[in-house]
């Protein structure tokens, strides 16, 4: 009983990584809750198929209007711009992750250096780290939150409840220090569809740190990969089982 076990450890950290990573984007994810007396508003309008999310940027080549669970029939404007702001919250997440996830094998200030996983190193760092972050998080989810997101406490209802501002555009925080943001409308758009793309790519990248990290216990940089025994691992096993056998035979 008193074995200590790391794999109920590693599996613990990475729970508490996980959800770590998704707290700082779950207002937008919330449900509005369903209890208590709901004031009529007017219906909104629904898109069109000729309008794929209601002109939103992302519906790029090669999957185009990539829609399979068809989430966009009968959903109101409000709805999938809200959908796009927690994408886009999501996809800077991620990016950011992804690419923690490669620095820190050679810039680790918050770490011991002593090697292993994050998801093995977080819980170690002293409170005041933790108290920090906590407080940087809280700092930009309450900026991002002022400037999108409508006050919940307004109105009768609870129409306001998980509701972007009608004049806010999804992901446009007003946060452009180096002034890189284009005036013409198609550069404007092709940069959208680029940090969309980067940003779904930075989120898987990021889930498959994790997830290689809590599987493998060794960071990227350790794990030795090799694609062509990962590919053809099976193929290359049973070649050395049978050369293994006629050598072995041979030598009989």
């Amino acid at each position: 009983a008193g074995n200590f076990d790391p794999t109920s450890q590693n599996q613990a950290s990475f729970v508490i990584a996980m959800s770590l990573a998704l707290a700082s984007s779950s207002l937008a994810l919330n449900v509005a809750p369903r209890s208590g007396p709901v004031k009529a508003v007017a219906a909104e309008p629904v898109a069109s198929k000729a309008d794929f999310a209601y002109g939103l940027p992302g519906n790029i080549a090669p999957a185009g209007n990539f829609d399979p669970a068809n989430l966009l029939e009968g959903t109101s404007k409000s709805e999938v711009y809200r959908w796009r702001e927690a994408e886009l919250t999501h996809g800077r997440v991620g990016m950011l992750a992804a690419a923690g996830f490669l620095v820190q094998e050679g810039f680790h200030p918050l770490f011991s250096a002593d090697g292993g996983p994050a998801i093995e190193q977080i819980p170690a760092l002293p409170p005041a780290i933790w108290f920090l972050m906590t407080l940087g998080i809280g700092i930009c989810e309450t900026l991002r939150i002022q400037k999108g997101w409508e006050n919940p406490y307004s109105g009768d209802g609870q129409e306001n409840i998980q509701k972007l501002k009608a004049d806010y555009y999804p992901g446009d925080l007003g946060f452009d220090p180096l002034g890189l943001k284009p005036t013409d409308p198609a550069e404007l758009r092709e940069m959208q569809e680029k940090e969309l793309s980067h940003g779904r790519l930075g989120m898987l990248a990021a889930a498959g740190f994790m997830a290689q990290e809590a599987v493998s216990g060794k960071t990227w940089s350790q794990q030795d990969v090799n694609f062509e025994g990962l590919l053809l691992g099976g193929y290359f096993s049973q070649e050395a089982a049978e050369v293994a056998r006629d050598a072995a035979a041979s030598a009989l």
